[in-house]
């Protein structure tokens, strides 16, 4: 009889508890709503169509391109080899924007950005001091960084 008593206190009793706890969700009513409504300032639509004009203005003059030279520093078809001339182009000439590309199965860096072969001869010379195979002038499409109103006629390296 206490066996009976207490397999009912342990197993009925909390099995009955639960349904009447899960009864009480049934009498909470849903909303079925399918619209939903959006309050918002017109302002922002004027902000944003203004963002998106100086966004398209920033991005189009910054990504202005020319022809151009660059100087061809490494063609290797190893990858570390290119890496690591890129980064010693880096570490020496911070003011040239170092390029690796891969044109399988070669793996080639370029550094700068120049207009004339004058400026492109000059960093030559310098650079074959670091890279003895040879560091070779290529016509390229480069990278035109255009003047800002008040900035100085010369145009700085990327």
């Amino acid at each position: 009889m206490v066996r009976i008593s207490l397999f009912i206190a342990l197993f009925i009793v909390p099995i009955i508890v639960g349904k009447v706890a899960a009864q009480d969700s049934l009498f909470i009513t849903k909303r079925d709503t399918t619209s939903v409504s959006i309050v918002k300032d017109s302002r922002i639509d004027l902000l944003i169509k203004k963002q998106i004009q100086v966004n398209e203005e920033t991005s189009r003059n910054a990504r202005r391109q020319e022809k151009g030279f660059r100087l061809l520093v490494i063609s290797t078809t190893l990858r570390d080899e290119a890496l690591a001339a890129k980064t010693k182009v880096y570490s020496y000439f911070p003011e040239l924007k170092a390029y690796l590309f891969h044109q399988s199965p070669y793996y080639k860096v370029k550094a700068g950005n120049f207009k004339d072969r004058k400026e492109a001869e000059l960093y030559q010379r310098r650079l074959e001091l670091l890279f003895p195979k040879g560091v070779f002038i290529i016509n390229d499409i480069i990278e035109v960084k255009l003047k800002l109103p008040g900035e100085e006629d010369v145009l700085e390296q990327d």
